[in-house]
C-alpha cells in the first residue's frame, strides 16, 4: 500500500518534509563519502607488501564488502525514504510541532505555578 497516495501532506508540511528529507539525504551521502575516502586512504597508505599476506587479502576483501553493503544499504534507505516521505516525515513533523507547542505553553505559564506550594 502506497501511503503517499492514500494521504498526502498539505503544501506547507510537504515543503518541510522535503527539507528534512534533503538534509537526511545530504547527511547520509556525506557519511558514505567519508567512509569511502577513509577506506581508500587506508588502502593507499598501507604498505602493499602487507596486502600480499593472507591477512592483507582478508582485510582488502572485507573492506570491499563493507563498502558494497554500506553503499547499497544507504541507497536502499534513501529510496525507501523517498517512497514513504509523507508518512515518515509527517509523523516527525507532527511530534515536533506538538513539542514546540508544549514548550511554548510552558514558557507562558506564570512564575508562581512552578514554585513549591509549601514554600513561604
Amino acid at each position: 500500500m502506497d501511503r503517499n497516495k492514500t494521504k498526502g501532506l498539505d503544501p506547507a508540511l510537504a515543503a518541510r518534509a522535503e527539507a528534512m528529507h534533503a538534509r537526511d539525504r545530504w547527511s547520509a551521502l556525506t557519511i558514505l563519502a567519508v567512509l569511502w575516502a577513509t577506506l581508500i586512504y587506508t588502502y593507499a597508505v598501507v604498505p602493499h607488501g602487507f596486502l600480499q599476506s593472507p591477512i592483507g587479502i582478508v582485510l582488502a576483501v572485507s573492506g570491499a564488502l563493507l563498502l558494497l553493503f554500506n553503499t547499497s544499504s544507504v541507497l536502499a534507505m534513501l529510496s525507501h525514504y523517498r517512497e514513504d516521505r509523507d508518512h515518515i516525515y509527517g509523523q516527525d513533523l507532527h511530534n515536533l510541532d506538538l513539542n514546540r507547542q508544549r514548550l511554548r505553553d510552558l514558557s507562558l505559564r506564570p512564575a508562581h505555578v512552578d514554585t513549591d506550594p509549601g514554600a513561604p
